[in-house]
């Protein structure tokens, strides 16, 4: 009852549980970079909502900096569109990986449910 379990389903079971690792680190990623551009968003919000006249200022590290309008607008809209490309490769990477974790977890169960050569070299 108690059988060693083969070397290959221990291969495929470590390979199993690394992938499952790295779709969770996309997903963090992806919550992270979510989060920057509700911030983001908000903060240019506010900028909307402020005159021509009003005094703007960024963090830079420890100090807040003045910064002209129209030019912290542009970055922050450029950063809101590099993060949205970083979100869509990290969609890809999230669906492959899924993709690939289901296929595994099949040839897994199927190996264990005594399918013979359900693993071997795939």
């Amino acid at each position: 009852m108690s059988e060693e379990i083969p070397a290959w389903l221990r291969e495929r079971l470590a390979r199993f549980e690394e992938m499952q690792r790295s779709l969770q680190a996309v997903q963090i990623q992806k919550r992270q970079i979510d989060l920057e551009n509700s911030e983001i968003e908000r903060a240019l919000d506010e900028l909307k909502k402020t005159s021509p006249e009003d005094a703007i200022y960024k963090f830079s590290g420890q100090i807040l900096i003045k910064v002209n309008k129209d030019e912290l607008v542009k970055e922050l809209e450029e950063k809101l569109e590099l993060n949205k490309t970083r979100i869509s490769i990290l969609a890809k990477q999230e669906e492959k990986l899924k993709q690939s974790l289901t296929e595994l977890q099949s040839k897994i169960s199927s190996a264990l449910s005594g399918q013979p050569g359900a693993l071997r070299e795939s």
